[in-house]
């Protein structure tokens, strides 16, 4: 017989027909059934939930992180090239040249998420009007 199945007659005077109290290690109650190991509920160590300024933190380490590897590739890829735009004709350092190639990208996916943002705000406050 397993223990898990085995009843309780280890009490002095008694015998396994008179006290009989299974032994189980399933929750009884829905609350125990509901519990998260670790919560409050179980005594054990609460997990904290990341904040605002936690996401904040990590967001300027992995920027940092980033512009160190941006000026590594600058610093690297310093040699002088002839850059045509629009008819105008330049020159400069190839890093730069592509530090701005990057950043005119990043304006353009910017703009076009601002209007996106836009559209979605006027589609809202139009939804909203015609409910009340």
């Amino acid at each position: 017989m397993s223990k898990d199945n085995e009843t309780r007659a280890d009490t002095p005077g008694k015998t396994g027909a008179e006290h009989t109290e299974p032994r189980t290690t399933e929750p009884t109650t829905p609350a125990e059934k509901t519990a998260r190991p670790g919560g409050p509920d179980t005594g054990g160590p609460a997990k904290l939930m990341p904040t605002r300024i936690s996401g904040a933190w990590i967001a300027v380490i992995v920027a940092v992180i980033v512009l160190v590897f941006l000026l590594i590739f600058i610093l690297q890829n310093s040699a002088s090239v002839t850059v045509h735009y629009l008819g105008a004709s330049g020159t400069l350092p190839l890093g730069i040249a592509l530090l701005f190639a990057a950043v005119g990208g990043a304006l353009l996916v910017a703009l076009v998420g601002v209007a996106r943002m836009f559209q979605l705000r006027r589609f809202a406050r139009r939804a909203g009007r015609g409910n009340g």
